[in-house]
């Protein structure tokens, strides 16, 4: 709803600034008036003589000098107030120009338009600090309008296969019943676990998008060992070694949470790997008062374009697409970036230079951390 402003704050400026003067002046022509009263003699001036040693001092009459003085007063005080008015109205509009260019700029964004920005110059004043800060505001929320609107697109395109490809046995199951029931109900068991297990994924990256987690002490090093023992037997079929290194290391969060962060980067870091005989190592080590886990694997060399986009949902990667039952859904380094960013922890992927992947997860003291609103935790499902 558009609503033009009706002489607000710059018509209040203006009064302001001109009442302002206008006292200032009333104040100035009192102190005149009283030292008139006080020190002019209400007699004929050319009759008094005061002697003071050789000085003779003549002086006006004091009505004389009031019937004059009253006048110019008057109208003194008449510029001074069309003066404050004039000048008030033009200096409050000059002083207001840069509120309107950002409620033009608001105005702009509740309509839906977030690719506007303020960009004003000067001096780094008031004015330009609030103008820096809204177009901050602004680039977030539209990076986190466009990261939703890309994460339902890819949701309902991932969501939509699993059905598809349901409906497509089911169809072909109807045309010929003389199919293998079993090979049938299998794949259809493949096809709904993956949907579930996608349907979960959604849900835990909500869950920690929304931070609505209780926050207790946890050991880094015990879920990056619990991790590890989940994984051994995958790491053991793809002939990959897996070494956990470290000693405890204290951090404050949803131990269900962490705990399907480091599951996720170790399952990444096996799935993509070499094709046998390669390396993941798992350290965790207190730092400069938070912690640190460090997943690190051998693999194929990552293009460097490639990697900051890893964390995106649904964003595997040409190269990184699996077909087996370890692929997952494309949600393991999202889920572990929300979870990390829920944490108020900082994640860093950089590809090795003899290939493969260094994550590094950094999580600040327990004592840092800003109070949650707790609700009971719940065991997440498979994320990867």
């Amino acid at each position: 709803m558009k609503r033009r402003p009706e002489f607000g704050v710059r018509l209040k400026l203006t009064l302001s600034y001109a009442g302002f003067l206008l006292v200032a002046g009333v104040l100035m022509l009192a102190v005149m008036w009283v030292f008139v009263l006080r020190w002019l003699p209400n007699a004929d001036a050319r009759s008094i003589q005061k002697r003071f040693g050789a000085v003779i001092i003549l002086g006006p009459k004091r009505s004389d000098l009031l019937n004059g003085f009253a006048p110019a007063a008057t109208a003194a005080l008449a510029f001074l107030l069309v003066f404050g008015l004039v000048g008030g109205w033009l200096l409050a509009g000059r002083m207001l120009t840069p509120l309107t260019r950002i409620a033009y700029a608001a105005r702009l964004a509740s309509n839906g338009s977030l690719s506007h920005r303020i960009r004003m110059q000067g001096p780094r004043d008031e004015f330009r600090e609030l103008a820096d800060v809204f177009d901050t505001m602004l680039e977030r929320l539209e990076s986190q309008v466009g990261e939703q609107q890309r994460f339902a697109a890819n949701a309902s395109h991932e969501l939509r296969t699993p059905l598809a490809v349901t409906r497509a046995l089911l169809e072909a199951a109807a045309h010929d019943p003389a199919e293998d029931q079993g090979a049938l109900v299998e794949r259809l068991r493949t096809v709904n676990t993956r949907a579930i297990d996608l349907t979960e994924a959604l849900l835990l990256l909500s869950r920690a998008d929304g931070r609505g987690f209780s926050r207790e002490p946890v050991d880094l090093s015990l879920l990056a060992e619990e991790a590890a023992e989940t994984l051994l037997p995958l790491a053991e079929k793809r002939r990959i070694t897996l070494d956990v290194t470290g000693g405890p290391t204290r951090a404050v969060g949803s131990a269900a949470l962490l705990l399907r962060m480091v599951t996720n980067l170790v399952q990444n870091a096996i799935v993509h790997n070499l094709p046998a005989g390669g390396t993941v190592t798992v350290h965790t080590e207190p730092r400069d008062g938070g912690s640190v886990l460090r997943v690190e694997n051998t693999g194929p060399a990552l293009p460097s374009d490639l990697v900051p986009t890893l964390t995106e949902p649904f964003r595997r990667g040409t190269d990184r697409v699996r077909g087996d039952e370890h692929a997952g859904v494309g949600l393991g380094l999202a889920i572990v970036h929300s979870v990390v960013r829920a944490h108020d922890g900082t994640l860093d992927l950089a590809p090795r230079p003899s290939g493969g992947l260094l994550v590094t997860v950094r999580l600040p003291d327990g004592a840092d951390l800003r109070p949650r609103r707790k609700a009971p935790p719940r065991p997440p499902g498979p994320g990867g």
